[in-house]
């Protein structure tokens, strides 16, 4: 998957978030212009230009020492460890709501330099990704698309995922492609015919070519906040955790290793496959919390991911997770 260039010089000369990893990466790793260049997806020029106004703003003497060194720190290591082109960590907040909120503001400001003309944009669900619209403030671009990859809850009161695909699509002048479907139908007949006789084949064909796919994960378990547990009965959550199932993608439930548990459930959603969301040219997986630390590392290994958008919580539990997953190898 390729690494994304987000944006013109004139946006990323502006971006603080850019300059602060540039001057991370130069001054505290020693990375050479170079390298640091190749790690972001921009020129060696540019790469001059953010770390001389890093230094005019005084942002490498005080945010590098002071307030933002820690998460800064956490993103370079997540990076690594999982051989991410980039993760945003934002600092830990209380509640998921306002974990939600956190990561889904850096999330805004990610997709506000990141897409560009023509783009054909996949989205997912959930609280953090309707709160990246707060942030949202993109420029003008021209042929974008917009697609839904999941259906849509009937109950009012959920966070539903047509409407976040629709006013993402609007903010953008894009063209939208909404999947017209229950999140979840009552068999896998009733799957198949949706998919054949509604033109919903349609959606898995434009699916086919997205250049950025932009999803969340829910957690299932016994704190879990997915908005999925929601949407299934007791009784299947039940079984569902006796499977082993650790979180949920667009409400296709995994395991700890990535793989779908064999229920039902999993027949029955309506949803972009898995296997061609992964062929996706970029994959953003945005999602706060330590006990979603499980659930993020399961998406990652079923569709892998690009960049990762996160807090400190879920950073240091993946951390810890894949440090205890190297000694036991």
């Amino acid at each position: 998957m390729a690494k994304l260039r987000r944006g013109t010089q004139t946006a990323l000369s502006e971006a603080a978030s850019l300059r602060l990893r540039a001057a991370w990466l130069y001054y505290n790793h020693g990375l050479t212009q170079k390298d640091v260049a190749e790690q972001l997806g921009v020129s060696r020029t540019t790469i001059i230009r953010l770390l001389d106004e890093a230094l005019k703003r005084g942002e490498v003497r005080i945010w590098i020492e002071e307030g933002e060194a820690r998460s800064m720190k956490l993103a370079v290591e997540l990076e690594r460890a999982l051989r991410l082109d980039e993760a945003i960590v934002v600092p830990e907040a209380r509640g998921a709501e306002q974990t939600a909120k956190s990561v889904g503001l850096a999330l805004g400001k990610f997709l506000s330099e990141a897409i560009s003309d023509d783009m054909t944009i996949g989205v997912g669900w959930g609280r953090t990704l309707t709160a990246s619209l707060a942030s949202f403030r993109p420029p003008r671009h021209g042929g974008v698309k917009v697609l839904s990859l999941l259906g849509g809850a009937i109950d009012t009161h959920f966070t539903n995922p047509v409407e976040y695909t629709w006013r993402l699509a609007s903010q953008l002048d894009a063209e939208c492609y909404l999947f017209p479907a229950p999140l979840i139908v009552d068999s896998l007949d009733t799957k198949q015919t949706l998919m054949r006789k509604c033109g919903l084949d349609r959606l898995n064909q434009i699916a086919r070519n997205l250049d950025l796919a932009v999803v969340s994960v829910g957690d299932i378990g016994p704190k879990g906040s997915s908005l999925a547990r929601q949407l299934i009965l007791e009784a299947e959550l039940t079984e569902l955790v006796a499977l082993g199932c650790i979180g949920d993608l667009m409400c296709n439930f995994l395991d700890a290793n990535g793989a779908a548990v064999r229920h039902p459930l999993n027949e029955r959603v309506m949803s972009i496959d898995l296997d061609t969301l992964a062929k996706a040219g970029h994959i953003v997986i945005a999602c706060g919390g330590a006990h979603r630390a499980g659930a993020i590392g399961a998406a990652i290994k079923r569709i892998g991911c690009n960049t990762l958008v996160t807090d400190e919580g879920a950073a240091r539990a993946i951390l810890a997770m894949e440090q205890a997953r190297r000694a036991s190898a």
